[in-house]
């Protein structure tokens, strides 16, 4: 789907979705507990239903009524994972799947580039503990059984491995420790993890982030609540409030673990001219939308130790510095940086969102401050993540329609 999008001042209040990061946790969570769990505030996508799909193979049931989701444990199925695009689901669900699968064989597949993302630090774990795999194209075939012990793991690649084997380890009967061995990015995703399993009443030691100690065991219990608005996506609208706009964004904790609360600290910083510095390393899925709102302010904005963001859905150093070139606006990148260089306006053009839902709503959020329409080419890939984006930002007076 192609959309022309009219430039618009946005104003008024949007209820973002769900947080994902948070959704994906407290589902796996439930997928584990001794009876049956209750999540409210649930947002279908793409992504969510690639964990509820992995779950079904780990032998848990899941109905969805309205914005509420009731999960409730089973025997494990086996069998082929189909995790879509969701980075998330396939790194998440190796480990729960190497520990309930009794040694059986289950297969991931993935779509677009999720099996060119690294998956590296799983591999070196398989040598080490005698777990069979094979990547083949878009499908990882694993075999085996996740067993008590010491594991030691590379933080700088992805947190999601560190949630991975979290999730897994605390399921066994023994107990085992996660030690890391570089230094951990995203921390605040970790700390979501450690969140989840305490409300399904799993213990884990946290050493500082260099140590997880997890007693064996243990029994998840239901869980039940409201799955808090995600601040990932709502980046992209206060962004937009940023950009010139009137608008208030529902649904959101101030007291968040997620780390993408961080999206008005930084907006806050911008307020100001001049040359800015932002480190990346904590934040990557923020990057798209901070730099859109850096295009619209006077100075140099430089997103550093970005490095993880060439193997996201896109390259989103290369799609989000590609996208603010197509509209006219000033963007360089290295290979562990992109620079924005403020203009306050651009022209506007012709951009792809390079099948990466953030690089799409970067674009809705950039039009705010075009002189002209923007051409937007594959604007259906916010699916991923927020089937209702294009409806929620006509709501706010957004003028996009469908062109050739």
């Amino acid at each position: 789907m192609n959309l022309r999008i009219t430039p618009a001042r946005l104003e008024g209040t949007v209820k973002v979705p769900a947080s994902k990061s948070a959704a994906h946790r407290l589902l796996l969570c439930a997928a584990f507990a001794d009876g049956e769990s209750r999540l409210s505030g649930f947002s279908p996508s793409a992504d969510m239903t690639a964990t509820l799909n992995g779950l079904k193979a780990l032998g848990a049931e899941a109905e969805i009524s309205g914005d509420a989701v009731t999960i409730r444990p089973g025997l494990p199925a086996g069998g082929e994972i189909d995790c879509g695009e969701s980075g998330s689901t396939l790194r998440f669900l190796i480990p729960p799947a190497l520990a309930l699968s009794g040694g059986r064989e289950i297969s991931f597949v993935g779509h677009g580039r999720l099996m060119e993302r690294p998956l590296a630090p799983y591999f070196s774990i398989f040598a080490e503990k005698g777990i069979s795999w094979k990547l083949d194209g878009n499908r990882l075939t694993v075999k085996g059984r996740l067993s008590p012990g010491k594991y030691a793991l590379s933080g700088k690649i992805s947190s999601q491995f560190v949630t991975g084997l979290l999730l897994g380890l605390s399921l066994l009967p023994g107990g085992s420790e996660i030690a890391i061995t570089d230094r951990l990015e995203s921390k605040g995703y970790v700390d979501l993890t450690l969140s989840a399993m305490k409300t399904a009443g799993i213990s884990v030691e946290n050493q500082s982030c260099r140590r997880f100690l997890i007693p064996g065991g243990q029994k998840y219990r239901p869980v039940s609540g409201e799955i808090e608005g995600d601040w990932s996506q709502a980046a992209f609208f206060l962004g937009a409030d940023f950009l010139g706009g009137k608008i208030s964004v529902a649904g959101l904790r101030e007291d968040s673990l997620q780390g993408d609360r961080a999206v008005l600290s930084i907006l806050k910083q911008m307020e100001a001219d001049g040359d800015l510095e932002v480190d990346a390393s904590q934040i990557p899925d923020l990057i798209p939308a901070l730099a859109a709102a850096a295009a619209g302010r006077r100075g140099r904005t430089r997103f550093g130790n970005a490095a993880r963001l060439r193997m996201k859905e896109s390259d989103r150093i290369a799609s989000t510095a590609n996208l603010i070139r197509a509209l006219g606006g000033e963007a360089g990148e290295g290979p562990d940086f992109l620079e924005v260089a403020g203009t306050g306006r651009l022209s506007g053009g012709t951009a792809d969102c390079a099948n990466d839902h953030r690089i799409a709503m970067a674009a809705a959020e950039l039009s705010c401050i075009c002189g002209g329409p923007v051409r937007l080419l594959g604007a259906e890939c916010v699916k991923k993540s927020y089937p209702g984006f294009w409806e929620d930002f006509a709501r706010l007076g957004g003028k996009a329609e469908e062109c050739e």
